[in-house]
């Protein structure tokens, strides 16, 4: 008898397929899917498989791991993740084979794919000197894992992604009999630069945390640790200076089709207040902390349905898919808050958000806000200071940024950045082409792919002549019919709460 914990995070896309794999098992199972705190319909996807479903009390893969075994009603326990469609039919017997036929306590699962910078810059060396009994682990990081209950519930759950590597080693540390499990060809996706940075940084502290009562024998080992520590800063630092190319876009006036804080305020009946804001033409700070308050006592399921409820400038998780094929990071800005652009971020696929930070507690907003670092400089608060920011933080010049923005607001910034694209979904007066360098006019944002060059570290500008530019498409009365259904749709949610309390 098996319980499967699969820990989940945004995973409504795969989850069902994974249960589905993991139930063809012949042995008597139980599912617990952990969710931890997913802004999309993971629980709803998870709910329609019949499987138990409980949420960890805190954010973190490790908690949800200690949380899901603790749930857990039988003696072993195996771990899968909630993003994987390449699993074979038989994973849960792969993994739980040696422990049911008394041969081990823990079992490690290794696969067919290159191992990662991480594991071989990091985690392999590391082990081959501190732990050199574990130095053969063929994927020591592997998170698709089977152990006694008994073993688990002694060993401690980091909260990072030092998790797995953690795990490994207190179970050798409490005499755990380990083997590792082949479990074919797997497919995931490839991390990002940030996480591939953090995910060192994590991993190396762990190990060497683990084996602070380790005595360290001479000046030699304490030099080649720290080497290994050089190298792989170095292969992150390597890495983004490849990625010299940057995609930034508005998030408020390009991407969303209709103003997030005006839906917010006719969602939660701040309509007065709102106009108030803005019709009083206080400084951008002041304007910030009063929309924040607009917010406050909401919690974030509050917050993100009203993001879900807009609509999104045709095309653009196609057109993300495309620049980063062609190797550029590409992200968001916005002059709202953290929880909205993350959630977007996260929809459309793309690396990063620059957004100010909503005060959020247990899940619900304050009503208080802190402007982001990136947008500050001498306490004046603009948008524009992020392209210094990025220059030191990530080696990206302004010279290699693709901006596509709002023209009757973003002025300074597609001013500033290599290529200023303005985004027209309506005729426009000829002021625009004195700030912007290309125009695209219409919905579409396709254009923006004959722009963005697909190899180069420079950006060349293909020729466009001025009647291409000015060329309008239909799409600005598609957008004013979104804006009528987008209003009808946020009274009829709102019609819907007031039922709901009534």
């Amino acid at each position: 008898m098996i319980s499967i914990v699969i820990p989940v995070l945004n995973e409504g896309a795969t989850i069902r397929q994974v249960i589905r794999t993991v139930k063809k098992t012949s042995r008597r199972i139980e599912v617990i899917v952990v969710d931890d705190n997913s802004t999309d319909n993971t629980v709803e996807e998870a709910m329609k498989e019949q499987v138990r479903v409980i949420t960890s009390s805190q954010r973190g893969k490790g908690i949800s791991m200690r949380e899901g075994m603790m749930a857990a009603k039988y003696d072993i326990v195996a771990y899968v993740d909630g993003d994987i469609l390449t699993y074979p039919d038989n994973i849960i017997d792969l993994l739980t084979n040696p422990i049911e036929n008394d041969e081990a306590d823990f079992v490690k699962s290794y696969f067919e794919r290159q191992a990662g910078r991480v594991t071989q810059l990091v985690a392999k060396p590391l082990l081959s000197i501190l732990y050199p009994d574990l130095a053969h682990f063929q994927q020591p990081l592997s998170g698709m894992i089977a152990a006694r209950k008994s073993f688990l519930s002694n060993v401690h759950f980091e909260n990072d992604y030092g998790v797995d590597i953690g795990l490994l080693i207190d179970m050798h540390q409490s005499g755990a009999r380990i083997v590792e499990a082949n479990i074919g060809k797997i497919e995931n996706a490839m991390q990002t630069w940030e996480q591939l940075s953090k995910m060192s940084r994590e991993v190396s502290r762990t190990i060497l945390k683990k084996a602070e009562n380790i005595p360290q024998e001479n000046l030699e080992t304490l030099g080649n640790i720290n080497l290994i520590r050089e190298q792989m800063e170095y292969s992150i630092l390597e890495s983004i200076d490849k990625l010299q190319k940057m995609v930034i876009f508005n998030l408020d006036q390009v991407v969303f089709r209709a103003d997030y804080l005006e839906c917010a305020a006719l969602a939660f009946e701040q309509e007065e207040t709102l106009e108030y804001i803005r019709s009083s033409k206080f400084d951008t700070l002041t304007s910030l902390q009063l929309a924040a308050q607009l917010f406050e006592g909401r919690n974030i399921a509050e917050l993100l349905e009203i993001a879900d409820a807009i609509p999104l400038v045709p095309g653009i998780r196609e057109i993300v898919r495309e620049l980063k094929k062609r190797g550029y990071a590409v992200g968001l800005i916005t002059d709202g808050f953290d929880t909205i652009g993350r959630h977007i971020k996260n929809k459309l696929g793309m690396d990063f958000v620059f957004a100010n930070k909503l005060h959020m507690v247990n899940s619900v907003a304050t009503g208080e806000f802190t402007a982001a670092e990136y947008f500050m400089q001498g306490g004046e608060y603009c948008r524009s200071n992020m392209f210094p920011y990025i220059d030191r933080q990530y080696n990206i010049n302004a010279q290699n940024i693709i901006y596509v923005g709002d023209p009757s607001r973003d002025q300074e910034l597609l001013m500033r950045a290599g290529v200023g694209v303005a985004f027209c979904p309506q005729p426009c007066g000829g002021a625009v082409e004195k700030v912007a360098d290309k125009i695209i006019y219409g919905l579409s944002l396709h254009g923006l792919l004959e722009i963005a060059p697909a190899s180069s570290k420079n950006l060349k500008l293909p020729s466009i002549n001025k009647r291409q530019a000015k060329r309008i498409g239909i799409g600005s009365l598609v957008a004013l019919a979104g804006a009528g259904v987008l209003y009808l749709a946020i009274r009829q949610m709102k019609k819907k709460k007031d039922v709901n309390r009534a």
